[in-house]
């Protein structure tokens, strides 16, 4: 069994700039030392790293984190990050990953703001559309309020930052992935049904 799957066009180059995004903080970081605050940064990772490992897990790096309410960290937005950041893959981070991820996030939130048109603290789709857009994805109004669906945990058809980073970094993967069968970039796939689960289980997400 096979199929053909379109993918709407998007811009190639931004596209590539936005999946290198995660080597770029390591090279460029681990090059020019640790991000700004070293002591403020190692202040707040000894804060959560409760038995002094020198690692913090999924758990102790939510408590680290925060998205401008007061819920908590998405976990699994956490989870996934711990996955990006984790080098060693123990399923935990030490503080030099720590402080690229802090930088990472930080880069997310001034984005997050840049498209939060009114100052609310979250995102809708009109929003969404628009920064998905700036980086080079043309999907429809449908797909974007499947997105937020899928990503709204509290049902007020808006998201918020934590969400947003999962939104963003899942759409980018599922693309990297999709890229590696469009090999003449038409946006046209075809693939085989074991290909089409290999592909999709196999992401980390």
């Amino acid at each position: 069994m096979s199929a053909v799957i379109t993918i709407p066009s998007f811009n190639a180059t931004r596209l590539a700039a936005s999946s290198r995004l995660q080597q770029e903080y390591f090279y460029n970081t681990m090059a020019h030392g640790y991000p700004p605050n070293r002591d403020y940064l190692w202040n707040i990772f000894r804060s959560v790293d409760k038995d002094g490992s020198g690692f913090i897990t999924a758990d102790e790096l939510q408590q680290a984190l925060s998205n401008g309410t007061w819920s908590p960290f998405n976990p699994e937005t956490v989870r996934l990050m711990i996955g990006m950041f984790d080098k060693q893959n123990r399923g935990s981070i030490s503080f030099e990953d720590f402080g690229i991820l802090w930088k990472y996030v930080s880069d997310w939130q001034s984005c997050f703001r840049s498209f939060d048109n009114d100052n609310s603290g979250n995102i809708n789709e009109m929003e969404l559309k628009n920064a998905l857009s700036s980086f080079g994805y043309r999907v429809t109004d449908e797909v974007v309020s499947i997105m937020i669906r899928k990503f709204d945990r509290f049902g007020r058809g808006t998201i918020l930052f934590d969400d947003f980073i999962q939104c963003c970094v899942t759409l980018n993967s599922l693309t990297a992935a999709f890229r590696q069968y469009d090999t003449d970039g038409d946006g046209v796939i075809t693939i085989h049904y074991e290909q089409f689960l290999k592909m999709v289980i196999s992401l980390r997400m």
